[in-house]
């Protein structure tokens, strides 16, 4: 029997729902270091390099499809608590054909105005050519690609949330077969466009397929159809999900100027290091933000049908198993800092040692993450869409950007890395503030 967002949630309720949710953003993370295996070890370092450089730009540009996502989800599960079926169709189509055009639109300025942007970003001779071809190869599937992020989430919020992770199965299964025969088999020159090719096509397909799902008739309690333009529900949205937005904005920001101090303090080993992290940390993370996804549309409908009882038991559960998850993770990463090195960066000792020293640094932040980002999207699924995105602000740009800044001068090299804890420990201060303060909003 499914289960749906009306329900009781008990602890192995909770897990059964989210746990799709969870595999869904995993395997999203796992085929992007897939990419990132293959880049380094067949294209070189020099390729790994301009492709890190480059990333955070196009996560920036995908940001649309997630804003919308989070923001329109928390919209949409409000409304059917509110016993509105009809009209929160009308919204989930709205959402999904806005954030369809502004894909269109990014990725045309996206694909004319690189390589200033690669320029800017620290980008210059063999690495701004390899990161241009590579970003105009991935700029093509950007609408794909914000619907994929967008459908992450509306699968949830559609009690299908199964759906959701077969999806990202397909486009994952896709990404890993196509690098394996583009980027081992193409020569030299053009392993870089064959790792770019593979991601453009498994957007295509983790984008595609649930559109095709909701536009036809189908099985879950929502469909694609006719619609009208709201603009004050479009804004809204934006602002419910102005904290996701905010946080992988301000989160590749901070990406761009780490690799700006590392290109400082360690050179190219340095920016290829952290994209070592970078890939790893992503897979610890979107378990959080997994869970984050798959509990939104219950606070959300909840708050919208008004049971505080079972919000304030959802948060309670919540706390506990995410505290459970970190220590773990804390744990996974310090036994395998080496291990995950040598996948990525084993044909270079010195690379390596450097990589795995950091990481072991790096890893301890897995404990505190969790509670921040849980914490922004409880916001956003209560539609209190500033106070989640203040905590991302503070989170992604405030603390990193000032840690980051400052740490390198007292510590050097391991200043970057212990930058990202620091600046995750205040954000969970702030997140439990802001927690105690709102608390009337959902403990009544």
């Amino acid at each position: 029997m499914n289960i749906q967002l009306s329900d009781h949630f008990t602890y192995g309720k909770l897990i059964k729902f989210t746990l799709p949710s969870i595999g869904m953003m995993i395997f999203t993370s796992i085929y992007g270091v897939v990419d990132g295996f293959f880049v380094s070890n067949y294209a070189g370092k020099t390729a790994f390099a301009a492709v890190n450089i480059v990333i955070p730009l196009l996560m920036i540009l995908a940001t649309v499809g997630f804003m919308f996502g989070t923001g329109g989800s928390a919209i949409v599960a409000k409304t059917l608590g509110e016993g509105k079926s009809e009209k929160a169709n009308k919204y989930f189509s709205l959402f999904v054909y806005v954030t369809l055009i502004l894909g269109v639109i990014f990725a045309v300025l996206g694909i004319v105005f690189i390589r200033p942007i690669a320029s800017l970003l620290g980008a210059e001779g063999e690495i701004l050519e390899n990161a241009i071809i590579y970003a105009r190869i991935i700029l093509c599937a950007l609408p794909f690609n914000v619907l994929q992020f967008l459908f992450q989430s509306f699968m949830v919020t559609a009690e299908k949330p199964q759906l959701g992770l077969i999806v990202t199965l397909f486009a994952g299964v896709t990404n890993i077969i196509l690098d394996a025969v583009l980027v081992i088999l193409l020569p030299q020159q053009y392993k870089l466009v064959g790792a770019a090719i593979a991601t453009a096509m498994s957007q295509v397909v983790g984008g595609s397929i649930p559109f095709i799902y909701f536009f036809r008739k189908n099985s879950s309690i929502l469909r694609l159809g006719k619609t009208n333009i709201h603009g004050r529900i479009i804004f809204k949205a934006c602002i419910n999900g102005s904290s996701e937005f905010m946080s992988n904005v301000s989160m590749n920001i901070v990406g761009m100027l780490y690799n700006i101090q590392l290109l400082k303090y360690a050179g190219e080993d340095g920016v290829a290091a952290y994209g070592v992290m970078m890939y790893v940390s992503m897979i610890f993370a979107a378990a959080f933000i997994g869970y984050s996804i798959g509990t939104a549309p219950i606070f959300g409908y909840n708050y919208g049908a008004g049971n505080h009882k079972e919000l304030k038991g959802l948060l309670k559960k919540s706390i506990i198993m995410i505290g459970i998850f970190g220590i773990g993770m804390v744990i996974a990463g310090e036994i395998f800092a080496m291990p995950f090195a040598n996948i990525f960066v084993g044909y270079d000792k010195e690379l390596m040692e450097l990589t795995v020293s950091g990481f072991r640094i790096f890893a301890l932040s897995f404990f505190f993450m969790g509670y921040a980002i849980f914490g922004s999207g409880f916001f956003t699924a209560l539609n209190d869409g500033i106070t989640s995105a203040i905590i991302s602000f503070l989170r992604t740009l405030v603390f990193q950007i000032s840690a980051v800044m400052l740490l390198p001068l007292i510590f050097g090299i391991d200043g970057v890395w212990i930058s990202i804890i620091v600046a995750e420990v205040m954000a969970v201060v702030f997140t439990v503030i802001f927690l105690v303060v709102k608390r009337k909003t959902y403990h009544y």
